[in-house]
């Protein structure tokens, strides 16, 4: 098994870097956060930082980067307390990929793919229509990680919309039906599969 101690990864390339601890981790969440400007432009973007943070009240949480460079997701946030999530349907990850390019703050990434907007009602930040599972979110709050001058965002999730036929009946999502992608490290996308599901866990011979 090969190994990498700190100074090997101090010393390295930056571009492995980036590659090996963003994928050494694990698979994670692929989302586009949708969110709306104070000059109504709509801006999508793709985070794979977005976790569960509670069921009650229900919550999530995602990373905002440094902002010492301009962050139009964060600053729309914050400016109009409101955003939405969606789930990277299988047919979109190129699309939803190049939302990742760095645009100027006056164009859109839904003009600049081919990601379609839909608005519901109740919201003005725009949520993506080939997505079968969307959130609409309320802003809470946030915190400085003084570690890597990252920001943890906390948010309230207001609104879930699913296709009905991902909805199972005790409530749980099936996202293989929705076809819900995850991402490998920065730019590998993957579809998984269902192998099990149990029962809620209690211990044995209870």
């Amino acid at each position: 098994m090969k190994h990498f101690s700190k100074n090997d990864i101090n010393a390295m390339d930056r571009i492995y870097r980036l590659n090996l601890i963003n994928s050494c981790t694990g698979y994670k969440s692929a989302n586009l956060i949708g969110s709306v400007s104070s000059k109504k432009i709509y801006n999508v973007a793709v985070f794979s930082s977005i976790t569960h943070l509670g069921s009650d009240p229900a919550m999530l949480t995602f990373i905002v980067r440094p902002t010492t460079v301009p962050r139009d997701t964060y600053r729309n946030i914050i400016e109009n307390k409101e955003f939405t999530v969606n789930h990277i349907h299988l047919n979109d990850i190129k699309e939803a990929h190049h939302t990742s390019a760095k645009y100027p703050s006056i164009i859109s990434e839904f003009d600049m793919t081919k990601l379609e907007k839909e608005f519901i009602k109740g919201y003005n930040a725009p949520f993506v229509k080939t997505s079968k599972i969307k959130l609409g979110c309320k802003f809470l709050n946030q915190y400085e990680i003084k570690e890597n001058n990252t920001l943890l965002m906390v948010a309230e999730i207001n609104d879930i919309f699913a296709d009905e036929a991902i909805i199972q009946d005790d409530g749980w999502l099936n996202l293989e039906i929705a076809k819900s992608v995850t991402v490998n490290g920065l730019d590998g996308y993957a579809l998984p599969s269902l192998i099990d599901r149990f029962e809620y866990a209690k211990r044995k011979n209870e």
